[in-house]
This record gives C-alpha cells, sequence and structure tokens, in this order.
C-alpha cells in the first residue's frame, strides 16, 4: 500500500509541474493554455479509476477484453476527431488501428516472443493501442494539412487526368514517413537518450535487466509495426479526396 505522504508529495510534484507548464503557454499566449493541466487531471481520475478496477479484474481474461475494447473505442474517438468530424472519421480510424493493433499483437503473441497471459495481453494491448492512435492522429492529421496546403497541385492532377488517388500518392507518402519518425526515434535512441516505461517498470517489478530488455524491444517491434499499418492503411483510406478535405482540429 502507498502512504499518506507518498501520495501528498506526488500531488505536489504533478502540480508543481502542470504549474509550470501552464504558466508558459500563458506566458506564450499559446493557444488552449490550460488544456494540457486539465488532461493531467482527466488523466490522474482515469488512472485511479482504472487502477482501482484491474487490481480486482487482472486475471480475468473477460475483463481484461473488455478493458481493451474500452481503451480501443476511446482511442479511435479521439484520433477521429482529430481528422475531422467523428461520423465521417471514426470507420476508417477504426479500421486502421483494428488492422494494425490486431496484426501486431498476433505476431507477439502466436510466436512466443511474449507469453500469452492476461496481464502481458493488458500491458502490450494498451501500450500498442495507445501508440496507434497517436500514429493514426499524425499520419491522418498530416495527410489532410499536405493535401488542403498543396491542393492546387492536387487539383491540376486531377485536371490531367490522374485518379484522385494517384494525385495524392506523393503527400501520402510523406504523411506514412511523418508519422513513423516519432517511434523510430523512440526506438533508435532507447538506452541511450530514453528508458522506456516498460523496461523501468518490468525491472522495478523484480524482472532481469536482461529479461527487461528483451520485453521492451518487443513492444518497441510491436509499435513499429502497429505504427506502419495505422499509418498506411488510414492515408491509404483518405488518399481518394475528390474535394478539399476539412482541416484537423
Amino acid at each position: 500500500m502507498i502512504d499518506a505522504s507518498t501520495v501528498l508529495w506526488t500531488l505536489v510534484g504533478v502540480l508543481g509541474l502542470v504549474a509550470l507548464a501552464t504558466a508558459v503557454l500563458v506566458a506564450a499566449r499559446a493557444p488552449s493554455p490550460w488544456a494540457p493541466a486539465l488532461a493531467v487531471l482527466r488523466g490522474t481520475v482515469q488512472l485511479a479509476l482504472i487502477s482501482l478496477v484491474l487490481s480486482g479484474v487482472i486475471r480475468d481474461p473477460r475483463w481484461i477484453a473488455l478493458a481493451l475494447l474500452v481503451m480501443f473505442g476511446v482511442a479511435t474517438t479521439t484520433a477521429a476527431r482529430r481528422l475531422g468530424t467523428l461520423r465521417d472519421r471514426f470507420v476508417p480510424v477504426a479500421a486502421a488501428m483494428a488492422v494494425g493493433i490486431v496484426a501486431a499483437l498476433a505476431i507477439v503473441f502466436l510466436t512466443g516472443a511474449i507469453a500469452f497471459t492476461p496481464r502481458y495481453v493488458l500491458a502490450i494491448g494498451g501500450i500498442v493501442i495507445g501508440n496507434a492512435m497517436t500514429t493514426a492522429t499524425l499520419s491522418g492529421r498530416r495527410f489532410v494539412e499536405l493535401v488542403d496546403d498543396r491542393w492546387d497541385d492536387v487539383e491540376g492532377w486531377l485536371a490531367l487526368g490522374a485518379t484522385p488517388r494517384q494525385s495524392t500518392a506523393d503527400l501520402v507518402r510523406r504523411a506514412i514517413h511523418a508519422a513513423m519518425v516519432p517511434s523510430t526515434d523512440q526506438t533508435r535512441t532507447t538506452g541511450l537518450v530514453t528508458l522506456p516505461g516498460a523496461f523501468v517498470g518490468a525491472i522495478f517489478g523484480g524482472v532481469s535487466p536482461l529479461e527487461a530488455g528483451r520485453f521492451q524491444i518487443v513492444v518497441l517491434a510491436a509499435i513499429i509495426a502497429a505504427g506502419a499499418l495505422v499509418a498506411t492503411s488510414l492515408t491509404h483510406v483518405l488518399a481518394p479526396v475528390r474535394t478539399r478535405p476539412p482541416r484537423p482540429r
């Protein structure tokens, strides 16, 4: 159990970090300067609730499946809203994310790289879903922004008889590349610039550094594989544009 003093100092530290971020954003007159603070507050409440729930159901496959479905639904909704209206973008985002997540997790568990147990399914599933959401947002937003910025070029190709997909082929490639940069850099600098959360968490949980490293590299590879599929699938669906798409929010 965590003692009261630990909780208190944790809150003090978090509040200090949030206050710093908010003060900087307000001073810079950035749009929505309070959004990060509200995100931390929301994340704190959600983590507290999920911690209470998972402490009792971590070994029940049915609850694990439900938890992953909830994560997937929230992740899909979040990414879809960043790309336009939820009604128009939810299905393509959900399909692209499902393809990437299912394929990556299938390889991880079918090959035996990670044991197929409820706790590992939840842990790796949650990590892959979260990163797939980020990749979907990055690839989709970048594609929409590129189409908007270079709409004259797209119209020119369409006027010459190119199909909508052909007219945006270069923009698709650029969007996929941009979306893959964060996960690629994270993997390339692991151990040199950052110590990933899964690695540190495994060590704190009593796992040997070698085993923690093995676990982490599988996680990173799964993130890369899912991200590549998500970015490619989503931009492939968005590519056949006939009118200028709405700018992401």
